[in-house]
């Protein structure tokens, strides 16, 4: 075998290369057991709504209680994740998640399916992934190690999606065989396999910080500004995730306008597209760390960048499911780059002790401007129609990205510039990664570039 041969044999493995870790492994499974139950809890609640009521507006109310949380509350719980164990927070968490999704099941069984009472509960489960969504970000240093980075969150983006690939089928089955409230059962089941898992790994203590909740979040809101890269990564998703994430809000209303049906139609549509997305979402994210070994992780990001709005455009034009799950495989194939890409630079830049209020930034800019995205399109679509609403925003997504290009080339400049210094080594697990006032591997240097 030539060294050219060795060299491309060792970045098509590099994707998998965190399952060497006892730790990983082991939350990586029991994260996709529970992923799958949420997906089949999605997929019936969508088509639960869309049915009763016929409106892409309450398909995306359901989503902006799912999600809205995370932008409200994210920052508290990065400030908690700097504090306090990690290992009962999660369990806690996952128990709250787990209790709400077998009311969810009870009431809809009790024929109380009232999209409002659906709305309220979706959100309180939402409230409890959002506080405990810091402390899975803040993890991720103490199961593999900096080098390892991009593999591992892309094989957690991977994770999420190969559970849209097989939560979406169950539910089908479920709904069809058993009726919706089976498919909420199930998602309560699938909370317990995380709660058991987080007490079989180590899991290092957090950094101590003492300043009080409000402080706390104004120093890590100051971090999160300081550092280039992770402040055009936060711009980036905000940006992102109103303009293109409420596509996948919005699967259900383009599963009914394709069905032409309503009930078991809508809800096996929904099954087939968010399938298909989460199928091209795992080829996606097993083909990230290879493509950002060869071409650099910035250049990887950046190509996911342009490649979106191109992919949205063609979902847009669908006339048949099938077409539709054909577009959507490409869209998911391309907004897992963006999106495993963007959390990358967070992860790798946010100093040690700041790393949870850092991360809890960038879920809320996803978490904030993807509901309310949403609920700006929702209403959209009732009067024009999904595939024009759709068309619209992959226009409006490309001239912004021409715009940033043009105006404030500093923010792609960050992005790539931190990818590409990031590819060195950086200490494992348990190593000493560098503190609040220590240079790390990148080098503080980086911190004069302007990338807003």
């Amino acid at each position: 075998m030539t060294r050219a041969d060795a060299d491309g044999a060792a970045r098509s493995l590099s994707s998998l290369t965190p399952f060497r870790h006892r730790a990983f492994t082991l939350l990586w499974t029991a994260g996709l057991v529970s992923t799958v139950g949420s997906w089949m809890q999605t997929v019936a609640v969508g088509a639960l709504v869309v049915t009763n009521t016929g409106q892409a507006t309450w398909a995306v109310l359901v989503a902006a209680g799912a999600f809205l949380p995370i932008g409200l509350l994210s920052p508290v719980g990065g400030a908690l994740a700097d504090r306090l164990p990690r290992r009962p927070v999660l369990a806690i968490g996952n128990l709250v998640a787990a209790g709400t999704a077998a009311v969810i099941a009870i009431e809809v069984a009790a024929g109380r399916d009232s999209p409002w009472i659906v709305v309220l509960l979706v959100t309180v489960q939402g409230s409890a992934s959002a506080l405990i969504g810091p402390f899975q970000q803040a993890i991720l240093p103490d199961l593999v190690p900096r080098s390892e980075f991009l593999a591992a969150a892309s094989l957690n983006s991977a994770q999420f999606n190969l559970g849209r690939i097989i939560g979406p089928a169950l539910a089908g089955a479920t709904v069809a065989a058993f009726g919706y409230p089976m498919a909420f059962v199930a998602n309560a089941i699938s909370f317990l396999a995380v709660v058991v898992a987080v007490f079989f790994v180590r899991l290092a203590p957090p950094a101590g910080e003492h300043a009080g909740l409000v402080e706390s979040l104004r120093t890590g809101f100051v971090q999160a500004r300081r550092e280039p890269a992770c402040a055009a990564a936060i711009g980036m998703i905000a940006m992102v995730a109103f303009v293109a994430s409420p596509f996948i809000a919005l699967v259900p209303v383009m599963a009914q306008h394709l069905s032409g049906g309503g009930g078991r139609a809508v809800a096996a549509t929904t099954a087939l597209l968010t399938t298909a997305q989460g199928v091209g979402a795992v080829v996606g994210a097993l083909l990230l760390a290879p493509l950002a070994g060869w071409i650099g992780r910035g250049r990887a990001l950046l190509v996911s960048l342009a490649l979106l709005p191109v992919t949205l455009a063609g979902y847009a034009t669908s006339a048949s499911p099938w077409w539709g799950a054909a577009t959507l495989f490409a869209v998911g194939l391309v907004y897992i780059g963006v999106l495993s890409g963007l959390s990358t630079v967070v992860q790798l830049r946010a100093p040690q002790a700041y790393r949870g209020r850092v991360l809890s930034f960038f879920l809320v800019a996803l978490g904030v401007s993807y509901p309310i995205g949403s609920l700006v399109q929702g209403p959209v679509i009732d009067r024009i129609g999904i595939g024009w609403t759709t068309a619209g925003t992959a226009v409006l997504l490309l001239v912004i990205l021409g715009a940033i290009a043009i105006w404030r080339p500093g923010v792609f400049r960050a992005l790539a510039a931190d990818s590409r210094a990031a590819d060195s080594p950086g200490p494992g697990p348990g190593e000493g990664a560098p503190g609040p006032d220590q240079p790390d591997s990148v080098g503080e240097s980086q911190s004069t570039v302007d990338s807003r």
